[in-house]
């Protein structure tokens, strides 16, 4: 009898494009599993990325405002589920596999620090051979998780966590589908938590980028996404006209708020704070957890401090940090 797998890998070969990438055609995890029988190998990563703890700890991450009042500013983890929102829509519309773009989609900041860009920045600066998000990433999933197990993720998944930013392009499309729905993601949000916290009037977006996008955030991305569906075939683009009143908006966002001083005030404390946890934990490493201090036999401290401090939360790595520096009062 056919099983539920067998039948949703019979309806991928039927219904998409071919330029998917099939889950029957995957390279695997890197120890061999069992087939379920209901659920596809991207389906299954999806559920485990859902499950594990790092993923849970996005919701306490910051994404551009750190630690704000309000509960409407974005965290690592609603960026996330937008991004898996957006992507999954572009996916859907060019006929390619939905499951693998939520999983790389759901998994791609999994490694980002606390405090936003700053924690990425403050633990480059410092950690041998330098740190970026996407690379941790990947790392969350094949070493750090499921109690230094990993997740053994399809190759497809890997592949798309690690490639969502910079550097190589994705092996698949739906890699490349992720890469662009992240970047459609953050710039509309951030807008709108700028607007928010007061930072940039939406009046003052540049004229010829609201021109071609949209006045509004939910106009701009359904430009961004409608686009992106008309251009894209064997490869993921959008027309040279959206290309560059997309580009003329993150150019402005980086101009008016990823470098303006109000909506950053406090990253040179966070990155302190970030690079004084990692020296500490860096020369005291029988301070970690213990399943960091077994990292810091087999790899060497710097890469269990750094492992640790890329998992904390903005709340935890405040409380760590007061534990360590900051006096407490006496009580007797």
């Amino acid at each position: 009898m056919e099983s539920v797998r067998e039948r949703s890998l019979k309806n991928e070969r039927l219904l998409l494009s071919k330029y998917a990438m099939c889950c029957a055609d995957t390279k695997g995890r890197a120890v061999p599993e069992a087939e379920c029988a209901i659920r596809t190998a991207y389906q299954r990563d999806r559920d485990r990325i859902i499950h594990c703890n790092a993923f849970r700890r996005l919701k306490h991450k910051t994404q551009v405002f750190l630690s704000p009042d309000s509960d409407h500013y974005r965290t690592r983890l609603t960026h996330t589920l937008e991004v898996a929102q957006i992507a999954r829509t572009i996916a859907v519309g060019l006929a390619l596999n939905e499951d693998l773009t939520e999983a790389i989609a759901l998994g791609h900041d999994l490694g980002h620090t606390p405090f936003g860009h700053a924690g990425e920045r403050a633990l480059d600066a410092v950690m041998d051979g330098g740190f970026r998000h996407y690379e941790q990433s990947l790392r969350v999933v094949e070493r750090l998780e499921n109690e230094g197990k990993g997740l053994n993720l399809t190759q497809e998944v890997r592949d798309g966590i690690v490639c969502h930013t910079r550097g190589k392009e994705a092996d698949t499309l739906e890699g490349r589908v992720v890469k662009l729905a992240d970047r459609i993601a953050y710039i509309n949000h951030d807008i709108d938590d700028a607007v928010r916290g007061g930072v940039l009037k939406e009046e003052s977006l540049p004229r010829g980028a609201t021109t071609v996008l949209g006045e509004r955030k939910s106009a701009r991305i359904d430009t961004l996404v409608r686009d992106a569906i008309a251009n894209s075939t064997d490869d993921i683009r959008l027309s040279p006209q959206v290309q560059g009143a997309f580009d003329q908006l993150h150019t402005f966002m980086f101009d008016r708020v990823y470098t303006n001083p109000v909506c950053k005030s406090e990253e040179t404390k966070a990155i302190a704070m970030i690079q004084t946890l990692f020296q500490f934990f860096s020369t005291h490493p029988d301070e970690l957890p213990n399943e960091y201090i077994v990292i810091a036999w087999q790899e060497g401290a710097q890469r269990a401090a750094c492992d640790y401090i890329a998992g904390m939360t903005d709340g935890f790595a405040l409380q760590t940090f007061s534990r360590y520096f900051i006096p407490k009062g006496w009580s007797e």
